[in-house]
């Protein structure tokens, strides 16, 4: 991610300026008073996101606040009948789950996250999540992976050294300089991609180009020796530093010394690297209990900023989204600052479980703003629950959470020096003028990231392919159109020209967090996270409410899926009629008779596509107008690793006339997958 802020909190009351104001002491301390220390900021946010989030909602499904101990329980007594509930979901003799997670709504739903292991290798993608009524009774089963796990031969044909040499490569491409694996290439199952597949995973660290650690997982067939897929470990972001005003910080005194510990937040610790690129670092200490000075100059005013925002995202979670900490058991992470020489970064790393952030450009910046630290902490939730592959579709979902959250901690802050706004980074600088890294309402403002779904999205780097569920979260939220929010000016387009309601950001982000926690898996893509948030608006608002259609329409704004009553507005026409796709066979097609329009066709003409096949990177689909002119919607592409196509197109057909017959063209060009159009529309705005 990228991002930047300031300011803290202290148990002890120490108070940290914040340095991103080059002002003098006396007017940081005026600056403290108006912007209030967060107590307050932790109790008001906190009550009126609750009312929000509650109007309309059923209590019952509202996520209930676990305690660590409660949790911890949870945890056991699924531990102790994973054998039962593998019996009842019909797993094979060879299949084990793996508890990993459980969260649990006020009515006593339980949802239980698993991995699994086949023949005791670990599955790459065969998590699922279990949801459990009070009573007992198995409500209902999400899965990364459609397929059935058997018949996988556990004997590899390639060698270890096979992997590792190609792992090794993959992350010199990237500027590590390794030439051996951290961690020797281990045996797996496959399943992230459909087929389960014995496989090796290596990775390798070192650092890349830009000096940010590296830890890449490569995947290799174990019996071809060809690469299935990659992706980073580290979970990042860039930016430079401003800040929120004094504050006051979490910290512990022991005799006349106090340091950055955290006591009230799990233990939440800021060290000092130093610019050193390894280890913990020093832990903060003084005698005066007094951070910083509002100037990156010192040492102490980037540990302040790191500090402030890691308590304002742990307050954020516990208050408003009931998690007791970042994997909910009441631990903290911990904060690293001053990592390299100028360097403009900042990153989440799963395996120190901790944040660490860079000091920017000539080490002036330290990239320690609020909604980085919500970001880079979100990082970490994600990993803890959904474990979203930082890779394709999946990578750009991780991504937009973390960017949901951290403009949701921003805005929970309610700091007056930095004020909650959908813009990512625009505290940092990082592009020299002024302009933030990312925007939530148009994230084509950028210049790189898409504002909608298309079927190369899932290539883009996990920073740009986050641009679609970043502008749903917008549009959800705010709604579309032209707005000011707290000084700054919007203006929100959709994919098919037609306006969205939104609904609140609070609601939204409770539908997201619920989502990400009880219904995305490793593998989820865009499709799968249009499916999960609907579930969750169902089971909130209800599937006839203002919300749940909001939640239809805002994903229809990005392209994906269809319109809540058939296009808000405009006229559809739609052919429900299921449609056998042969394997790696000829086209097939669907017809739809459009009557009663005038003219020709509009520029926006929207085509809603529902298919459902076990691999759509098979798929080429196209729309053929009535005078048998073709538009291509969709190509194969062997990286379109997910199944169905759940998505809505905007077609230019300003020159086709109107009326007549319509047809969705769909052709699989591979072998091994099958499936079916189940339907398919036509909307004219």
């Amino acid at each position: 991610m990228r991002t930047s802020d300031t300011s803290h909190r202290s148990a002890s009351r120490k108070r940290a300026t914040a340095y991103g104001a080059l002002a003098a002491v006396t007017a940081l301390l005026a600056a403290a008073v108006q912007a209030g220390g967060m107590a307050s900021a932790d109790v008001k946010p906190a009550a009126a996101v609750a009312k929000a989030v509650a109007k309309g909602a059923d209590p019952g499904a509202l996520p209930a606040k676990l305690s660590p101990a409660k949790r911890a329980e949870l945890l056991r007594e699924a531990n102790s009948t994973k054998a039962d509930t593998a019996k009842d979901l019909g797993l094979g003799a060879k299949e084990k789950l793996v508890v990993r997670d459980v969260l649990q709504d006020r009515d006593g739903t339980t949802h239980t996250r698993y991995e699994r292991t086949y023949d005791g290798l670990p599955v790459l993608g065969g998590d699922l999540v279990v949801d459990t009524a009070k009573s007992g009774k198995t409500e209902g089963v999400t899965r990364a992976a459609k397929s059935a796990l058997k018949g996988v031969a556990t004997t590899a044909a390639v060698k270890p050294a096979t992997a590792e040499r190609q792992a090794v490569k993959a992350a010199a491409a990237d500027g590590s300089k390794k030439t051996e694996a951290d961690r020797a290439p281990r045996k797996v199952v496959w399943m992230a991609q459909g087929k389960p597949t014995l496989a090796y995973e290596t990775v390798v660290g070192g650092l890349q180009d830009d000096g940010t650690p590296n830890q890449l997982h490569v995947v290799t067939d174990a019996a071809t020796g060809k690469k299935l897929y990659e992706w980073q470990g580290i979970e990042n972001g860039t930016g430079n530093t401003q800040y929120s005003g004094t504050v006051t910080l979490g910290t512990s005194q022991s005799g006349s010394s106090y340091t950055l510990n955290d006591t009230g937040r799990g233990g939440h610790k800021t060290y000092n690297l130093n610019h050193g690129s390894s280890g913990t670092g020093t832990l903060y200490s003084g005698a005066d209990d007094v951070w910083g000075n509002g100037s990156a100059s010192n040492t102490e005013t980037a540990a302040a900023d790191a500090h402030y925002g890691a308590a304002l995202t742990w307050d954020y979670y516990k208050n408003v989204q009931g998690r007791s900490g970042i994997r909910g058991d009441g631990v903290a992470a911990y904060s690293r600052v001053h990592y390299g020489n100028a360097y403009v970064n900042a990153f989440w790393d799963d395996s120190c479980f901790c944040m660490t952030y860079g000091d920017g450009t000539s080490n002036l910046h330290p990239l320690t703003s609020i909604d980085v630290a919500g970001h880079e902490m979100t990082h970490g939730v994600t990993a803890a629950t959904a474990g979203l592959n930082y890779s394709g579709e999946s990578g750009g979902l991780n991504e937009a959470t973390s960017d949901i959250f951290g403009t949701s901690v921003e805005f929970y802050a309610n700091n007056a020096s930095d004020v909650g706004d959908y813009l990512i980074g625009e505290k940092i600088d990082i592009n020299g003028d002024g302009t933030p890294l990312r925007y939530q309402d148009k994230p084509s403002r950028d210049g790189t990231s898409p504002d909608s779904w298309y079927s190369g999205v899932g290539n883009l780097d996990v920073h740009y392919s986050s641009g679609p569920a970043n502008h749903f979260f917008y549009l959800l939220s705010e709604g579309s159109g032209a707005k000011v929010i707290n000084g700054v000016s919007y203006n929100s387009p959709t994919a098919d020209g037609l306006p969205v309601t939104g609904i609140g950001r609070d609601k939204a982000a409770l539908i997201w967090f619920k989502a990400l926690t009880t219904k995305f898996t490793s593998t989820t893509n865009y499709a799968a996270a249009r499916t999960g948030t609907l579930a969750v608006a169902g089971e909130l608002y209800g599937t006839a409410s203002a919300e749940y259609k909001a939640v239809q329409d805002a994903w229809a704004g990005i392209a994906v899926g269809s319109r809540s009553g058939g296009g808000g507005g405009g006229t559809s026409f739609e052919n429900t009629t299921d449609v056998a796709i042969p394997d790696a066979g000829a086209a097939v097609t669907s017809s739809i008779a459009v009557t009663g329009r005038t003219g020709n066709a509009p520029s926006n003409l929207q085509v809603a596509v529902d298919i459902v096949h076990t691999w759509r990177g098979d798929l080429v689909i196209d729309l053929v107008a009535p005078d048998g002119s073709t538009y291509r919607l969709k190509n194969s592409s062997g990286s379109d690793s997910a199944d169905n196509v759940n998505a809505t197109y905007t077609v230019n057909a300003s020159s086709e006339v109107a009326n007549g017959t319509w047809k969705l063209k769909v052709q699989d060009v591979a072998a091994q997958d099958t499936g079916y159009i189940n339907s398919w529309k036509l909307t004219f705005p």
